[in-house]
């Protein structure tokens, strides 16, 4: 099995590392989280994330159908659907899962195989002014994101590896080195 949890804080770039990973490597197949917040502009329903009700939420958390979930910012739910991982895995497909901290705590409990990457950002001045750039969070929002990337961050030492996101391209190599796949093995994009 090979599974790779990505986590970092929230303005890091994980989903800008991930899009070009995947176009470098269109074989890895990427979870695609439940959450309960409300889609950003320009998120899809089914390929950023499947946007669920909280009772929706619920009710995979009551039939086990989740391989980890966590309450994130103390305002919104989200989790990692447990059938397409396995289902994945079993066909041996190269996995990724973009999870923030709790979830990839859940995960190193369910399954110790997964290898684990800290994606950090250059600084913390750096993913403040990542972060307000977005423009899609208001000050309390932001405040909130803040307190949580402190903890985040504190908690780096617990993954297999730390990969600093200063340059996306050079981010994108550390990673594709670390899950195993070679320069041979990369589209041209």
């Amino acid at each position: 099995m090979t599974v790779t949890v990505l986590t970092g804080p929230s303005g890091v770039g994980k989903g800008t590392v991930v899009t070009r990973l995947l176009q470098q490597h269109p074989d890895i197949w990427l979870s695609v989280s439940v959450t309960t917040r409300p889609p950003r502009p320009g998120e899809r329903h089914g390929v950023n994330y499947w946007f669920i009700s909280d009772g929706e939420f619920d009710a995979l958390i009551e039939d086990d159908d989740l391989l980890e979930w966590a309450l994130v910012h103390g305002v919104h739910r989200y989790g990692t659907p447990r059938a397409p991982v396995l289902k994945a895995v079993a066909e041996g497909k190269r996995c990724l899962l973009e999870l923030d901290l709790a979830g990839a705590r859940r995960v190193r409990q369910t399954m110790p195989e997964a290898r684990s990457v800290f994606l950090m950002p250059p600084s913390r001045a750096e993913l403040e002014r990542r972060l307000r750039g977005r423009g899609t969070e208001g000050e309390a929002e932001l405040e909130r994101r803040f307190r949580t990337a402190d903890l985040e961050l504190a908690a780096a030492s617990e993954f297999d590896t730390v990969i600093v996101n200063g340059d996306v391209a050079q981010t994108v190599e550390d990673l594709v080195g670390f899950i195993g796949l070679g320069p041979e093995q990369i589209r041209a994009t």
